[in-house]
């Protein structure tokens, strides 16, 4: 609601001006105070009522624990505090070193989606020092996306705290678990269908499956990279990888167990069709119970099977859940 101050008093003091901290009378023109009981009072257009946020983030480093996708926290944001549900991003890997814009967030920009926070102590971290890396690569800035389960009414840019306020307030453990700064307050109820889907968030997939057999020098037979039921279809035209090096397009479907053509532009190179040309004879000789002790030491000692690998994106808020390959 929007009403013109009258006059305004400070302890029986006429003022022309108040500001925050100020403890002030004020005189409203044609306002029922029957429709207030306790709010907030603010210049025009300086708060908003807000279902969900983008914020800028730091994990409190006192906090045990991950912060992980999908967990629920307790926000502290301009004088409430309500339950919200977080999701944690951060900038694709090859901007992990950028120098960020304070208390701006670029839309334009696609960003990592990360299953927890990104820390020194994080799981994914953990991972780097099994694989013997020194040094492990952390974002400059991550963010969230928080939902909250009752609107809150806050400020432009405000301070937010998460935390952990079910924690046993005796344990010796500190409750706060991240703090940053509100950058973006999504104000519509429907937020999910206007909203987020111009926040270009996305996962990257990995599949992975095998070469049965060779067609021509320019097509192979692909399977175990699809279930029985998937449609194959909707991958036709996407890129994918030979373990030998050559790069391969998904043609269509190949009969209806879930196997698959692979056009190869550039030809299977003439060791990759020795190599499926021997291991389709061993399986033809398999196949006819003429297996013997020579052809299983030899089977033993032949190299991996030739793999295929399908890498793409897929943006979390895309309602057509389209695959994207660069």
């Amino acid at each position: 609601v929007t009403k013109k101050v009258k006059s305004m008093q400070m302890f029986h003091t006429p003022v022309t001006y108040a500001m925050q901290g100020d403890r002030v009378g004020i005189c409203v023109t044609q306002f029922d105070p029957k429709l207030l009981e306790r709010g907030l009072i603010c210049t025009p257009e300086s708060l908003h009522t807000i279902h969900a946020a983008i914020i800028s983030l730091k994990k409190i480093q006192y906090f045990r624990g991950a912060l992980q996708t999908k967990a629920k926290f307790h926000i502290t944001v301009g004088h409430e505090t309500v339950m919200g549900r977080v999701m944690f991003f951060s900038p694709a890997p090859a901007d992990f070193n950028e120098e960020v814009q304070e208390n701006v967030f670029d839309f334009e920009k696609d960003y990592l989606y990360q299953e927890e926070y990104l820390s020194k102590d994080s799981n994914s971290s953990e991972e780097n020092k099994e694989n013997d890396q020194a040094e492990v690569r952390l974002p400059r800035q991550q963010w969230a996306l928080l939902e909250f389960e009752k609107p809150v009414t806050c400020p432009k840019l405000c301070l937010v705290i998460g935390s952990k306020l079910d924690t046993d307030i005796h344990a010796n453990t500190c409750r706060l678990a991240f703090h940053g700064v509100l950058l973006q307050g999504l104000e519509d109820k429907n937020y999910m269908e206007t909203f987020l889907p111009k926040l270009k968030v996305y996962k990257l997939k990995h599949k992975e499956g095998q070469v049965e057999r060779v067609m021509d020098d320019y097509s192979v037979i692909g399977r175990s990279l699809f279930k029985k039921e998937t449609n194959i279809q909707i991958f036709v035209g996407l890129k994918v990888k030979l373990s030998t090096g050559e790069d391969g397009i998904i043609d269509g479907g190949f009969g209806q167990s879930g196997k698959f053509k692979i056009r190869i532009p550039d030809g299977l190179k003439p060791d990759t069709k020795m190599l499926l040309t021997v291991a389709s004879k061993k399986k033809s000789k398999a196949g006819k119970g003429e297996t013997t002790k020579e052809d299983e030491s030899s089977k033993n000692d032949s190299a991996q099977p030739v793999t295929i690998s399908l890498l793409f994106k897929r943006y979390v808020f895309d309602a057509q859940k389209k695959m994207i390959q660069s």
